[in-house]
């Protein structure tokens, strides 16, 4: 929705949106510096303790688990571990582990984050500068505007109409 709003605020002009675009960024950057702190476990996150991500409904840790390039799935029959309608997969030769996918794809997204708000600070600026520096016609010229001369001569006379 924040990505649509930057968009129809370039087009239309409008800085407002510009500024809440920039403001959804500082969380968006925030939101995948935490996702890559998780997949990393820097600190004290761990995925196989801290649920966080499914808010402890689900064993499932990513889809990128199950899906990444080169993963085999297979599934594992006779589990104990599973539960009723749940099942237990075993994945085999990734090319590259889930952790790691998931913190490159936050990553990237950081980046284009930080374009995204240099465009948009950028952008904003220019169209703050052009709304400072409006001219209308027959109006205030870009020059500076002058107030007119009061002049001692000139004497205001009632108009009369015939009627």
């Amino acid at each position: 929705m924040a990505v649509i709003l930057g968009i129809f605020g370039t087009v239309q002009y409008r800085s407002r949106y510009l500024i809440l675009y920039a403001a959804w960024l500082v969380l968006w950057v925030g939101w995948n510096a935490f996702i890559i702190c998780f997949y990393l476990e820097v600190g004290q996150l761990s995925q196989d303790r801290d649920f966080i991500m499914t808010f402890n409904t689900s064993l499932h840790r990513s889809w990128w688990m199950e899906n990444g390039p080169g993963c085999l799935v297979t599934p594992v029959l006779n589990s104990r571990l599973a539960l009723e309608d749940h099942h237990v997969i075993s994945v085999t030769g990734c090319l590259l582990d889930y952790p790691y996918i998931e913190a490159l794809s936050s990553a990237l997204q950081i980046f284009l984050a930080l374009f995204g708000f240099v465009f948009a600070c950028y952008v904003s600026k220019v169209f703050l500068e052009e709304e400072d520096s409006f001219d209308f016609i027959g109006g205030f010229d870009s020059y500076g505007y002058q107030a007119p001369q009061k002049t001692s001569h000139l004497q205001l006379q009632p108009l009369y109409t015939a009627g």
